[in-house]
């Protein structure tokens, strides 16, 4: 076996390191999590089940969604994020999408199109297609949440700095602070 060149030796020793420090913050991140009492991320998403929607949830985890899809914090990252949708998108919007997904965007989905991975979706029968469609529109977002549509309630010094350095003057005529707004009922984008 040869010997390694000193190149060799300061890129694998510089790669160690940095093991190393990622190994550490590790350890020290999970040990202080486990010490605080305060949760370390503040929930931004809530529901409220009717009996079908956990009959939905229940088809939803059945049906191997939560392989490529995150929904009750729990699955993959690998799809959607579902944590929130149903402040989004109405319970139809979402039984249309699962059986066209392809007629909901005006692109191809990567997953759900025909001979695709997903697209045994659209095979599930009509009363569970339209469970999980209600276990999906009662994962509502919070104001402020990143799934949400509105931002948080009241004045943030950080946005507001923002609008001002660079917004122009003649949109505060123009336009509403969407933060005064009421926020509306989920919507359904309109098909083409």
């Amino acid at each position: 076996m040869s010997k390694l060149k000193t190149g060799e030796r300061l890129l694998f020793g510089i790669f160690g390191v940095f093991i190393l420090l990622a190994i550490i913050s590790y350890v020290i991140l999970e040990v202080v999590r486990m010490k605080s009492t305060k949760p370390m991320y503040t929930a931004t998403s809530h529901f409220d089940f009717t009996p079908e929607g956990l009959k939905g949830s229940e088809w939803f985890r059945q049906a191997n969604c939560t392989a490529c899809h995150r929904a009750l914090r729990n699955g993959t990252n690998m799809g959607l994020n579902l944590d929130g949708i149903g402040s989004r998108r109405t319970p139809e919007w979402i039984v249309d999408f699962l059986n066209h997904p392809e007629s909901a965007y005006p692109v191809r989905t990567v997953d759900h199109g025909p001979g695709k991975e997903a697209a045994y979706v659209a095979e599930i029968p009509q009363e569970k297609l339209a469970a999980i469609a209600v276990f999906l529109s009662e994962l509502r977002a919070d104001r402020g949440a990143a799934t949400a549509e509105a931002p948080p309630e009241g004045r943030s010094e950080f946005i507001d700095n923002m609008v001002k350095m660079w917004a122009p003057a003649e949109w505060n005529d123009k336009y509403q602070d969407v933060r005064t707004k009421q926020p509306e009922s989920p919507k359904s984008p309109v098909k083409p």
